[in-house]
Protein backbone atom coordinates (compact mmCIF):
# COMPACT_ATOMS: atom_id res chain seq x y z
CA UNK A 1 0.00 0.00 0.00
CA UNK A 2 1.21 3.41 -1.16
CA UNK A 3 2.01 5.77 1.91
CA UNK A 4 0.20 8.91 1.65
CA UNK A 5 2.16 12.02 1.36
CA UNK A 6 1.63 15.64 2.48
CA UNK A 7 3.95 18.19 1.83
CA UNK A 8 5.27 20.39 4.37
CA UNK A 9 6.93 23.72 4.47
CA UNK A 10 9.83 23.88 6.43
CA UNK A 11 11.30 26.83 7.63
CA UNK A 12 15.34 26.49 8.08
CA UNK A 13 17.16 29.00 10.07
CA UNK A 14 20.50 27.16 9.80
CA UNK A 15 21.36 23.21 8.37
CA UNK A 16 22.38 22.20 12.17
CA UNK A 17 19.04 22.94 13.14
CA UNK A 18 17.15 21.28 10.08
CA UNK A 19 19.17 18.18 9.69
CA UNK A 20 16.82 16.14 12.34
CA UNK A 21 13.99 17.89 11.83
CA UNK A 22 14.02 16.95 7.90
CA UNK A 23 14.60 13.98 8.57
CA UNK A 24 12.35 13.81 11.49
CA UNK A 25 9.00 14.61 9.12
CA UNK A 26 10.55 12.29 6.05
CA UNK A 27 10.00 9.87 8.58
CA UNK A 28 6.83 10.87 9.08
CA UNK A 29 5.69 10.23 5.69
CA UNK A 30 6.17 14.34 5.03
CA UNK A 31 6.91 15.39 1.37
CA UNK A 32 9.41 18.18 2.92
CA UNK A 33 10.16 21.46 1.06
CA UNK A 34 12.84 23.64 3.04
CA UNK A 35 12.77 27.41 2.79
CA UNK A 36 15.71 29.13 3.29
CA UNK A 37 14.26 33.02 4.38
CA UNK A 38 16.75 34.30 6.87
CA UNK A 39 17.64 38.38 6.78
CA UNK A 40 18.67 38.62 9.70
CA UNK A 41 21.74 36.95 9.18
CA UNK A 42 24.61 39.26 10.02
CA UNK A 43 27.44 39.42 8.02
CA UNK A 44 26.73 38.32 4.30
CA UNK A 45 29.65 36.14 4.50
CA UNK A 46 28.13 34.35 7.31
CA UNK A 47 24.48 34.40 5.70
CA UNK A 48 26.43 32.50 2.61
CA UNK A 49 28.18 29.75 4.85
CA UNK A 50 24.99 28.75 6.55
CA UNK A 51 23.53 28.73 2.79
CA UNK A 52 25.47 26.76 1.18
CA UNK A 53 25.17 24.02 4.33
CA UNK A 54 21.72 24.33 4.08
CA UNK A 55 22.57 23.52 0.28
CA UNK A 56 24.22 20.36 1.25
CA UNK A 57 21.81 19.07 3.20
CA UNK A 58 19.14 19.07 1.56
CA UNK A 59 21.03 17.63 -1.52
CA UNK A 60 22.07 14.74 1.36
CA UNK A 61 18.27 14.12 1.90
CA UNK A 62 16.90 14.85 -1.46
CA UNK A 63 14.72 17.41 -0.37
CA UNK A 64 13.69 20.42 -2.48
CA UNK A 65 15.18 24.14 -1.36
CA UNK A 66 14.01 27.41 -1.66
CA UNK A 67 16.51 29.98 -1.34
CA UNK A 68 14.95 33.36 -0.10
CA UNK A 69 16.82 36.79 -1.54
CA UNK A 70 19.00 37.92 1.07
CA UNK A 71 17.88 41.35 2.27
CA UNK A 72 19.14 42.54 5.65
CA UNK A 73 17.17 45.43 4.77
CA UNK A 74 13.74 43.71 6.06
CA UNK A 75 15.23 42.59 9.29
CA UNK A 76 16.52 45.85 10.32
CA UNK A 77 13.77 47.66 9.37
CA UNK A 78 11.29 44.92 11.15
CA UNK A 79 13.07 45.15 14.47
CA UNK A 80 13.72 48.60 14.28
CA UNK A 81 13.21 50.46 17.90
CA UNK A 82 13.85 47.11 19.41
CA UNK A 83 17.65 47.13 18.96
CA UNK A 84 18.57 47.10 22.62
CA UNK A 85 16.53 44.56 23.87
CA UNK A 86 18.74 41.77 25.38
CA UNK A 87 18.64 38.40 23.47
CA UNK A 88 15.85 36.00 24.25
CA UNK A 89 13.52 39.55 24.40
CA UNK A 90 11.23 41.53 22.30
CA UNK A 91 13.56 41.54 19.24
CA UNK A 92 14.01 37.84 18.89
CA UNK A 93 10.07 37.52 18.72
CA UNK A 94 10.13 39.81 15.72
CA UNK A 95 12.83 37.95 14.05
CA UNK A 96 10.81 34.97 14.86
CA UNK A 97 7.66 36.48 13.67
CA UNK A 98 8.92 37.73 10.80
CA UNK A 99 10.07 34.65 9.07
CA UNK A 100 7.68 33.17 10.29
CA UNK A 101 5.21 35.45 8.16
CA UNK A 102 7.52 34.78 5.40
CA UNK A 103 6.90 31.42 5.84
CA UNK A 104 3.70 31.38 5.86
CA UNK A 105 3.51 33.65 2.18
CA UNK A 106 5.43 31.42 0.91
CA UNK A 107 3.51 28.07 1.79
CA UNK A 108 0.61 29.71 0.84
CA UNK A 109 1.87 30.65 -2.47
CA UNK A 110 3.07 27.08 -3.13
CA UNK A 111 -0.25 25.83 -2.01
CA UNK A 112 0.90 23.76 0.68
CA UNK A 113 -1.28 23.82 3.66
CA UNK A 114 1.21 23.13 6.71
CA UNK A 115 4.15 24.94 7.61
CA UNK A 116 6.90 24.65 10.33
CA UNK A 117 10.26 25.65 11.48
CA UNK A 118 13.17 24.39 12.38
CA UNK A 119 14.08 26.85 14.93
CA UNK A 120 12.81 24.71 17.89
CA UNK A 121 15.15 22.41 18.20
CA UNK A 122 17.30 24.69 19.42
CA UNK A 123 17.76 24.29 23.53
CA UNK A 124 18.39 28.43 23.62
CA UNK A 125 15.05 28.85 21.95
CA UNK A 126 11.34 28.70 23.87
CA UNK A 127 9.08 26.01 22.23
CA UNK A 128 5.70 27.80 23.80
CA UNK A 129 6.71 30.79 22.25
CA UNK A 130 7.46 29.99 18.82
CA UNK A 131 4.32 27.59 18.92
CA UNK A 132 1.85 30.82 19.70
CA UNK A 133 3.82 32.75 17.17
CA UNK A 134 3.63 30.12 14.62
CA UNK A 135 -0.24 29.32 15.53
CA UNK A 136 -1.46 32.90 15.54
CA UNK A 137 0.15 33.39 11.78
CA UNK A 138 -1.11 30.25 10.68
CA UNK A 139 -4.37 31.24 11.57
CA UNK A 140 -4.62 34.17 10.21
CA UNK A 141 -2.92 32.50 6.70
CA UNK A 142 -5.62 29.83 7.54
CA UNK A 143 -2.76 27.48 7.43
CA UNK A 144 -1.49 24.96 9.88
CA UNK A 145 1.20 25.56 11.86
CA UNK A 146 2.85 21.69 12.91
CA UNK A 147 3.87 22.26 16.66
CA UNK A 148 7.12 19.93 17.30
CA UNK A 149 9.29 20.51 19.52
CA UNK A 150 12.36 19.05 17.71
CA UNK A 151 14.20 19.13 20.59
CA UNK A 152 12.77 15.86 22.26
CA UNK A 153 13.70 12.75 22.93
CA UNK A 154 17.19 13.70 21.98
CA UNK A 155 16.44 16.01 18.56
CA UNK A 156 19.16 18.29 19.37
CA UNK A 157 21.61 15.29 19.98
CA UNK A 158 20.61 13.82 16.72
CA UNK A 159 20.87 16.70 14.61
CA UNK A 160 24.33 17.30 15.94
CA UNK A 161 25.41 14.14 14.89
CA UNK A 162 23.77 14.39 11.41
CA UNK A 163 25.83 17.71 10.63
CA UNK A 164 29.06 16.08 12.43
CA UNK A 165 28.67 12.89 9.73
CA UNK A 166 27.93 15.32 6.88
CA UNK A 167 30.62 18.18 8.26
CA UNK A 168 28.21 21.04 7.92
CA UNK A 169 29.29 24.25 8.86
CA UNK A 170 28.72 25.02 12.30
CA UNK A 171 28.32 28.79 13.62
CA UNK A 172 28.72 29.76 17.34
CA UNK A 173 26.23 32.46 17.53
CA UNK A 174 22.28 33.02 16.11
CA UNK A 175 22.74 35.05 13.52
CA UNK A 176 22.33 38.72 13.57
CA UNK A 177 24.37 41.80 14.33
CA UNK A 178 22.96 42.10 17.65
CA UNK A 179 23.75 38.69 19.06
CA UNK A 180 27.40 38.89 17.74
CA UNK A 181 27.46 41.88 19.96
CA UNK A 182 26.47 39.64 22.86
CA UNK A 183 29.15 37.64 22.48
CA UNK A 184 31.71 41.04 22.39
CA UNK A 185 32.73 40.34 18.63
CA UNK A 186 32.86 44.09 17.49
CA UNK A 187 35.49 43.73 15.44
CA UNK A 188 32.97 42.49 12.78
CA UNK A 189 31.08 45.83 12.12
Amino acid sequence: MEQNVNKILLHACCAICSAHPIERLKNSGYEVVVYFYNPNIFPSEEYERRLEAERTLCRHFGVELIEEEYKPEEFFEYVRGFETCPEKGARCDLCFRLRLERSAQKARALGIDTFTTSIVISPHKNFATLTKIGEEIAQAADLNYLAIDFKKKDGFLKTNRISRELGLYRQNYCGCRFSLLSLRKPELY
